[in-house]
């Protein structure tokens, strides 16, 4: 079972993925760095919910591919 992620998390995480899709990777690492260049995000926890969500995401869609 996984962590239940808030509805802010995810539109704000697929919307990302929208715009700069290119840019993300399955690395959760990776994308934390791509997030500090692309938002100000004062949160550290903030951005590692959204980094992770991402990656899952990234995932899950090479996945079905």
């Amino acid at each position: 079972m996984g962590r239940v992620r808030t509805l802010m998390t995810k539109k704000m995480a697929k919307n990302l993925v929208e715009k700069y899709g290119d840019k993300f990777t399955d690395d959760f690492s990776k994308n934390k760095e791509t997030l500090k260049q692309i938002l100000r995000i004062r949160s550290k926890k903030l951005r590692n919910i959204l980094a992770g969500y991402i990656a899952s995401l990234v995932a899950k869609s090479k996945e079905s591919s």
